[in-house]
C-alpha cells in the first residue's frame, strides 16, 4: 500500500508511517468514506445533532453546477449596469473564500473589483466607505444566519451611506447571500434588494466555499466557476474511494488520516507553506481546521503565514504541508531542509490556480476524516458563542450607560497599558516574561490584533511574530480581531489549553455610529464600542477557560508602539 499519488501528492511520514498506515486500514475496514457519503452521523457521534444537517457541502460540486447560468446572468447584469466595484460584507466562512478568490485570481478585464470588509474597526469601515463611490458600487451582504452582528452593522451603515448618494436607487445596489428563512432574507425583501441568493441551509459557514457564498463573489471578479467546480467534482468522486489498492487516489482521506494520527501523537501544529500565489488560501483552511477540530479539550492548530525558518527553529510538534504550483520552486529548498531535519510533511502540487476547486473540497473532507480520527464532531462550534454572549452584555451596558467598563492596567510603560500577570522594564521584556513564565511543551502563541488592518501594521506584527517564533521555538498565529473570532476563536477556547494569547488594542481616533435600522438616523451603538466590546468579550471568555492572556493597549501612536514590541 502506498499513500503517494505521483508528484501531485507526496508524503514524508518518518517513524509515524506505520501508525498512519494502520489508520488508513481502519478507514477502509470501517468504510468511513462510504459512511460519510451516506450521511452516517455515527462516524462522529451517537447524536445526529449538527451533523446530518451539516453535510450539504459533500454535494456542492454537483449541485452548484445547476445555478451556474443564473449566477453568470446576474454577473452580466451587474456589468451592464455599470458597477465598477463591489464590497462584500461578511465574517468567517462568508468572507474568507471570496477573499481567496479575489486575491488569488485577480480581476478579469471588464469585471468589477471586489473588496472584502470583515473588520469592525471604525477606521477600517470609514476607509472602505471613502474608497468606494456608492454610485458605482455593489454591496454584497453575506451571512448564513442573517443575524451576524458585524455583517448586519455593516449593512445598515452602508445602506444609509449609499442612500444619501443614490437616493431611491439604493436597493438596486444591494445583494444578499444567506440561508432560507434567515433574518437577512426578511430584511432584504423588505428593503427590496436587487438579488437574494438562498444557499443550501445544510452547509455550515466554514464548509461553504463551493456554494453561493464563495461562487457568486468568485464569478463577480471573472473566475470561471464551471472550471472550478469540475476540479472539485473530480475530488469529490475520488473521496469516495474505499479500497486499499486505490487509496492513494483518495488524497483527502489520506490527508485526514495523517493529520488526525499525528495530532493524537502530539504533532498537532499543521504548518502551511505555500507558493506565493497561493498564500491567501491558508486563511480559509485555517478557519476550517481550527473551528472544526478545536473542541472538547483537543485541537489541531493550523499555522498560516509563519516565516519559513530552518528545521532547527521548530519544535517536534509540527506537520508541514507544502502547497505549491507545478512550476513554482520558491520554497523547494526550505522544504527539503525541513524534511532533512526529520519533520513529517506532505507536498501537494497544483497544476494551476483552478486546482483550488479540488483543494477546497479535499480539505473539507480531510478535516472531517481527521475529526473522526481524533474523536471530534467537526460541524459544531460550542465555544464560539461564549465570547459573543459576553460581548453582547458589554454592548448592552454601553447602550445603557454610554460607556464600556474600564479597568486599571497592571503595568504602564510610556503610552502602553498592559493587562495581565507580567513585569518588565520595557514592552518587549514584558512580553518575553509573559511567554517564558507560561510556556510548556506544545505551547503556541496567538496574537490577536484588534487594530485597523493595513500593510504597515501587518508587516510590524509579522516581524514581532517571527521574533517570538525564533526565540521560543513555539508555533505562532496572527489574526485581526474580530475576524479571527469566526475562525480560530473556537480552538482557542476549546482545545487542550496550551495557547498563550496576546491581545493588542488601541484607543480609536474615529467614532463611527451604527444605525439602529437601515434607513434610520437613530443610533445607540458605534463601531468603536462594538470592537472594544468584542475584544473585552474575547479576553473574558479566554480567562473563563483558564487561558493565559496578556493585553497590550496603545493609548496613542500605535505605529510607534508596534516597533517597541521587537
Amino acid at each position: 500500500m502506498t499513500l503517494d499519488k505521483g508528484d501531485e501528492f507526496l508524503t514524508y511520514l518518518l517513524e509515524y508511517e506505520t501508525g498512519v498506515m494502520a489508520k488508513v486500514q481502519q478507514i477502509v475496514d470501517g468504510k468511513i468514506t462510504t459512511r460519510i457519503w451516506n450521511h452516517d452521523h455515527t462516524v462522529w457521534s451517537d447524536s445526529e445533532d449538527e451533523i446530518t444537517n451539516r453535510l450539504g457541502w459533500l454535494h456542492s460540486p454537483e449541485v452548484m453546477l445547476k445555478p451556474i447560468d443564473e449566477i453568470n446572468e446576474f454577473i452580466e447584469d451587474i456589468k451592464k449596469a455599470g458597477f465598477k466595484n463591489a464590497l462584500l460584507m461578511g465574517m468567517g466562512g462568508s468572507s474568507l473564500a471570496p477573499e481567496v478568490f479575489r486575491l488569488t485570481f485577480g480581476v478579469r478585464v471588464g469585471y468589477p473589483d471586489l473588496s472584502v470588509l470583515d473588520s469592525t474597526h471604525p477606521e477600517a469601515v470609514k476607509e472602505a466607505a471613502e474608497k468606494l463611490d456608492p454610485k458605482e458600487t455593489l454591496y454584497i451582504v453575506s451571512t448564513k444566519s442573517g443575524g451576524t452582528v458585524e455583517t448586519m452593522s455593516f449593512m445598515k451603515y452602508f445602506f444609509n451611506r449609499a442612500k444619501a448618494v443614490v437616493g431611491d436607487e439604493v436597493s438596486n445596489h444591494f445583494v444578499a447571500i444567506t440561508d432560507p428563512g434567515s433574518g437577512l432574507e426578511a430584511t432584504a425583501k423588505a428593503l427590496n434588494f436587487r438579488k437574494i441568493f438562498l444557499n443550501d441551509p445544510n452547509i455550515g459557514g466554514r464548509f461553504s466555499a463551493l456554494s453561493y457564498f464563495g461562487l457568486v463573489p468568485a464569478a463577480l471578479v471573472g473566475v470561471n466557476i464551471s472550471n472550478l467546480l469540475e476540479r472539485a467534482s473530480k475530488a469529490a468522486e475520488e473521496s469516495k474511494i474505499n479500497s486499499l489498492d486505490k487509496i492513494e487516489n483518495n488524497t483527502a482521506a489520506v490527508t485526514g488520516a495523517i493529520m488526525g494520527e499525528l495530532a493524537n501523537k502530539g504533532i498537532d501544529k499543521v504548518t502551511f507553506i505555500t507558493s506565493p500565489q497561493l498564500k491567501y488560501f491558508g486563511g480559509w483552511v485555517e478557519q476550517l481546521i481550527a473551528e472544526s477540530t478545536g473542541k472538547s479539550g483537543k485541537g489541531i492548530l493550523p499555522v498560516d503565514l509563519e516565516e519559513v525558518l530552518d528545521g532547527s527553529d521548530y519544535g517536534k510538534d509540527r506537520l508541514f504541508v507544502y502547497l505549491k504550483l507545478k512550476n513554482d520552486y520558491t520554497f523547494n529548498e526550505r522544504f527539503t531542509l525541513l524534511r532533512e531535519a526529520k519533520h513529517p510533511a506532505i507536498q501537494i502540487t497544483l497544476d494551476d490556480v483552478y486546482d483550488l476547486g479540488r483543494e477546497y473540497f479535499n480539505w473539507e473532507f480531510a478535516t472531517s476524516v481527521a475529526s473522526w480520527v481524533t474523536g471530534i464532531t467537526p460541524f459544531d462550534q460550542p465555544n464560539v458563542e461564549s465570547a459573543k454572549i459576553i460581548a453582547r452584555e458589554k454592548m448592552a451596558e454601553y447602550k445603557e450607560k454610554g460607556e464600556l467598563p474600564v479597568s486599571a492596567p497592571d503595568l504602564t510603560i510610556d503610552n502602553v497599558e498592559i493587562f495581565g500577570n507580567t513585569e518588565g522594564a520595557n514592552l518587549s521584556e514584558a512580553v518575553d516574561n509573559f511567554i517564558s513564565s507560561n510556556q510548556v511543551e506544545g505551547s503556541y502563541v496567538a496574537i490577536h490584533a484588534y487594530l485597523k488592518p493595513s500593510d504597515e501594521t501587518w508587516k510590524e506584527l509579522q516581524s514581532w511574530r517571527t521574533g517570538i517564533q525564533k526565540k521560543f521555538k513555539a508555533a505562532t498565529t496572527l489574526g485581526y480581531g474580530p475576524r479571527f473570532l469566526h475562525s480560530t476563536g473556537q480552538l482557542h477556547k476549546g482545545d487542550g489549553g496550551n495557547g498563550l494569547f496576546i491581545q493588542v488594542t488601541e484607543n480609536k481616533l474615529t467614532n463611527l455610529p451604527i444605525p439602529d435600522e437601515a434607513g434610520s438616523d437613530e443610533s445607540t451603538m458605534t463601531f468603536d464600542a462594538l470592537i472594544d466590546a468584542q475584544s473585552l468579550g474575547d479576553m473574558e471568555a479566554l480567562l473563563n477557560e483558564d487561558r493565559k492572556v496578556l493585553k497590550i493597549n496603545f493609548t496613542s501612536n500605535t505605529s510607534e508602539g508596534l516597533q517597541k514590541l521587537h
